[in-house]
């Protein structure tokens, strides 16, 4: 049972964001123009790669509580400049509405991740440590 709810649960998390980040890479001309700051395409190419590198992290277990925290940082940012402003627009709102949640779960799930692991070592705080 520790198996499943650390290491496959802890990779069943990281997967969909080494996808989200193939798209960004994938589709960067399409998605530049979402990015409310200067330099869209840029912006897309180089949160792509974060989040497979936050992937790699996270799977591999090494720099889990960097990534995991770095993931909550972007996670909020997309949550507060994406999802939250299209909540006004009608055309996008339960779209929106969708995004926001989901990506309020994300970030939830990042910082308990984050908090299972120590600051000084790649391990997962166990009762015994």
């Amino acid at each position: 049972m520790k198996l499943l709810t650390t290491t496959i649960a802890r990779i069943i998390f990281a997967i969909p964001f080494a996808v989200f980040g193939i798209g960004h890479l994938t589709s960067a001309d399409k998605m530049a123009g979402m990015i409310p700051i200067p330099g869209g395409a840029f912006w897309v190419y180089f949160t792509g790669v974060a989040l497979i590198a936050a992937s790699i992290s996270i799977i591999s277990g090494k720099l889990t509580r960097v990534a995991c925290l770095s993931l909550a940082v972007f996670l909020a940012i997309v949550i507060f400049t994406m999802q939250v402003p299209n909540l006004s627009n009608p055309q996008m709102a339960q779209m929106a509405f969708s995004g926001l949640l989901k990506d309020t779960s994300l970030l939830g799930g990042a910082l308990l991740i984050a908090g299972l692991y120590s600051e000084d070592r790649d391990e997962v705080f166990s009762a015994k440590s």
